[in-house]
């Protein structure tokens, strides 16, 4: 195998830290964005419809009795009693009963879910996704020391980082250049086969050379951020944000042994690792217990923790849809994803049909808030759409703030977790 030579250290220079600024109790204003809380929210039922949709089309007869449906809910993660979420989506599923005279419903997909399986199979199938689907999974085997990444951890990430549902049999064969799958069938791993330095280059680092500023390794290179309106930092806290975008970028594709755990530099190396790990994700967001999951395995749990609560400018933390949603904010503008993506535009036409319903022969579509869905849904080009304008209760506005506590984020950097971490390198 061919990795990195890592051998250069930079010396550790002292740098006053957050802490040091200001009190985590005072310093930081969380400030709810409607827009990025109706990115999350819109994707509401998403994914247990399309697992329901999967299993049915799965089976031969593509349809299933509504009681085979209802075993499987918590592995379907249906949120609701399953008739009740079937009923929901007439334009999705269709209930009958067989032969006339079923005493149990079953349900079978419309024709309008099929056309877009259809495509989606399609996406799935194409040489430029499934080339980017292997960069995607090969730039997270860098990020880890390691170099291999457990298939259990790689199965939580699946619907963020967009891949196919048998991709270990598919996907992976196809690249044995890339990665390759290690270890028995309760521990199984995918391993790093070659490292590649053309693609360990974090996108921050990819717009600073396109940019012509000269940017070099080790520079000091900037977070692009986007400040929630109301936002409010003091000038302490302004001083050191300053500072700190100013500290030397070092790429999450770098050995960091040389930081110490509790550092600026230390926190501005956690950013470009999390900062590169959502822009893996087609959506450039995911649940945050599936961040802080990437995080343990790595050995930086508690920095993850830090970075996001000392970083809302830069990444989002939603307390919508019932759990805690990590937004990466720069790749959002109005609720919508600025870069455009294959799978994703997939996913829309799902949410434009799910929020379909047929009346007399029409198809209607129902707002859920706003008209983002439709808009979404086609492939035009992306027009701004306004956030729903729903009232926050006091539990929504205070959520994000109490996700971490200063404490818990400050300190429960674990022996162990520090070990392993070095331990990986």
């Amino acid at each position: 195998m061919k990795f990195p030579n890592h051998a250069m250290r930079r010396r550790h220079r002292g740098c006053r830290t957050f802490m040091d600024a200001a009190s985590s109790t005072t310093a930081i204003n969380f400030v709810r964005d409607r827009g990025l809380d109706h990115a999350v929210e819109r994707e509401k039922n998403l994914r247990p419809l399309l697992n329901v949709k999967n299993l049915i089309k799965s089976e031969p007869s593509k349809s299933l009795p509504i009681s085979i449906i209802s075993q499987h809910k918590d592995s379907l993660k249906i949120p609701s009693r399953p008739i009740e979420f079937i009923r929901k989506y007439p334009s999705v599923f269709h209930e009958f009963l067989p032969g006339g005279i079923g005493i149990h419903p079953h349900i079978k997909l419309t024709q309008e879910v099929l056309d877009i399986d259809a495509d989606e199979h399609l996406v799935y199938e194409s040489v430029s996704y499934r080339q980017s689907v292997a960069d995607r999974l090969l730039k997270l085997l860098m990020i880890s020391r390691m170099n291999k990444i457990p298939i259990s951890i790689l199965d939580k990430l699946k619907w963020d980082l967009g891949l196919p549902q048998n991709y270990l049999k598919t996907l992976v064969p196809e690249f044995p250049d890339y990665f390759r799958v290690i270890g028995s069938d309760e521990s199984d791993q995918l391993e790093l086969v070659c490292w590649s330095d053309e693609l360990a280059v974090s996108v921050l680092e990819k717009k600073a050379m396109e940019g012509g500023s000269g940017y070099s390794k080790g520079m000091p290179l900037a977070f692009p951020v986007k400040f929630s309106k109301g936002f409010e930092m003091d000038k302490k806290v302004k001083k050191w944000w300053d500072d700190w975008q100013k500290l030397p970028y070092v790429s999450p594709y770098e050995d960091a042994l040389h930081l110490s755990p509790k550092t600026d530099e230390s926190d501005k190396w956690s950013a470009a690792v999390l900062h590169e790990i959502l822009n893996l994700f087609v959506s450039k967001k995911a649940e945050r217990d599936d961040v802080l999951c990437i995080g343990e395995y790595l050995g930086i749990r508690s920095r993850f923790k830090r970075v996001l609560l000392h970083h809302p400018h830069i990444f989002y933390l939603s307390s919508k849809v019932g759990t805690y949603t990590v937004v990466l904010k720069e790749a959002y503008k109005r609720g919508l994803l600025i870069e455009s993506n294959p799978l994703m535009n997939i996913r829309n036409q799902y949410l434009h049909l799910m929020h379909t319903v047929k009346e007399q022969g029409k198809d209607l579509s129902v707002s859920s808030g706003s008209s983002q869905e439709k808009k979404a849904s086609s492939n035009a080009p992306k027009k701004e759409a306004a956030a729903a304008a729903d009232d926050d209760s006091e539990e929504e506005k205070n959520g994000v703030s109490n996700a971490f506590s200063g404490s818990e984020a400050e300190n429960d950097d674990s022996d162990d977790e520090e070990e392993r971490f070095k331990g990986s390198r």
